[in-house]
């Protein structure tokens, strides 16, 4: 397989990808390949997952791969794919959340060939003059033509200054780096065109742009991520990231294994074969491995099957004392039972669950969220949904 036929794997958009070849055998160097990621949040997601694989790939092609931590962008915001101004992050809460980005980057890529940048190095430097002169690099009616502008635009969505100028700021990036490759989400497109219009303008050779197709989140309709609530995360608990592999639908599940495991044409035929159910179990037995272990990843798949597959208990559920929780108290409210358990997100989410019908007692499906627990003679085990089990001892 060729160079330009091995970097569109996957990808939805190449741009200027015949040019590569050539600066290669003309630079005599290896291509400089741009991602940048904006900690926004203090954990990637697996929609991370599969621009740092496209990363990943160009590293083992021998290209160095440059990761740009956009501490100074982050303080305006990305508004790709935004139907409002993002909330505005402090200088630490940024800086917290890029060094968890790297210990995580680092599970993906290959640390040791890996040039991580910050672009407040640069950004940092700027007065308001070079502000203003990079500003007239661009129009209104350009930024105009962004979808996600155009639609806050026509709905009278506030959009502020601050975020026009955000893709002035990520292409100025490729233009200090001297990207020759950028790689992004497709709803990063009009971004990364900018940053080549930019180093056209400098007389630099324009980068590639590589964009790669929006990962669906566990709502089977959304982009994967955190403000809607339906994301896999790196740091996700061994079970809990099963757990949310298993709760994707069938009709998702093959991008899952293209875009994350890099599964090709021949792979994804065989697994159309497969029973659905096993399938996925090797989805989220692969993934899970690919982040703790496949020992870990093994013990997971034996729990879901015990509880799932045969409706059993599993063995290796958290275990509370009843004083631990809730002290010298002889009764407690069901929801405030569950509560101290800090397994839940919220006492809401608790009585969602319990008006669901989705809490058992010891097999017994519970209804009422005020009804009084007594403390154990010996042991009380509860289901919630799906995943969540505990047993509470006396």
């Amino acid at each position: 397989m060729g160079f330009l036929d091995s970097i569109k794997i996957n990808a939805e958009t190449v741009i200027g990808g015949e040019a590569l070849e050539a600066r290669i055998a003309k630079a005599k160097r290896p291509l400089r390949v741009k991602l940048g990621v904006d900690p926004t949040r203090p954990d990637l997601t697996f929609g991370h997952l599969v621009v740092f694989n496209k990363l990943r790939q160009f590293q083992d092609m021998g290209h160095e791969a440059i990761l740009i931590i956009g501490d100074f962008t982050t303080l305006i915001g990305d508004p790709s794919g935004r139907s409002a101004t993002r909330p505005v992050l402090t200088r630490e809460e940024i800086e917290a959340n890029a060094e968890t980005y790297l210990e995580q980057a680092f599970q993906v890529l290959d640390e040791d060939r890996t040039t991580v940048r910050y672009n407040s190095e640069w950004f940092g430097q700027m007065g308001f003059e070079d502000c203003l002169k990079l500003s007239r690099k661009m129009t209104v009616a350009r930024m105009l033509e962004r979808d996600d502008f155009a639609k806050r635009y026509a709905s009278n969505t506030p959009i502020s200054i601050i975020e026009f100028l955000y893709p002035l700021i990520q292409g100025y990036d490729s233009l200090v780096l001297g990207a020759d490759v950028e790689i992004g989400g497709s709803d990063q497109l009009f971004n990364m065109l900018v940053g080549r219009a930019l180093q056209k303008d400098a007389d630099q050779p324009e980068q590639a742009v590589i964009t790669m197709p929006l990962l669906v989140g566990l709502d089977g309709t959304k982009k994967m991520s955190k403000s809607a609530d339906n994301f896999i995360a790196f740091t996700d608990s061994s079970k809990d990231m099963f757990g949310k592999i298993m709760s994707i639908s069938d009709a998702t599940m093959m991008d899952y294994y293209r875009l994350l495991l890099g599964a090709d044409e021949g792979r994804l035929q065989r697994l159309k074969g497969e029973h659905p159910m096993v399938a996925k179990k090797q989805l989220a037995a692969s993934l899970v491995g690919r982040f703790h272990s496949m020992e870990v990843a093994r013990n997971e798949l034996k729990q879901f099957e015990q509880v799932f597959s045969r409706q059993e208990i599993p063995d290796d559920m958290p275990t509370f004392s009843w004083s631990d929780l809730v002290g010298d108290a002889e009764a407690v409210s069901l929801v405030d039972l569950l509560s101290a358990s800090d397994l839940f997100e919220s006492k809401g989410a608790i009585r969602r669950l319990i008006q669901q019908g989705a809490v058992k007692q010891d097999q017994n499906k519970r209804s009422d969220p005020a009804e009084q627990i007594s403390r154990p003679d010996g042991e009380y085990v509860f289901q919630a949904g799906k995943r969540i089990f505990l047993k509470v001892v006396g």
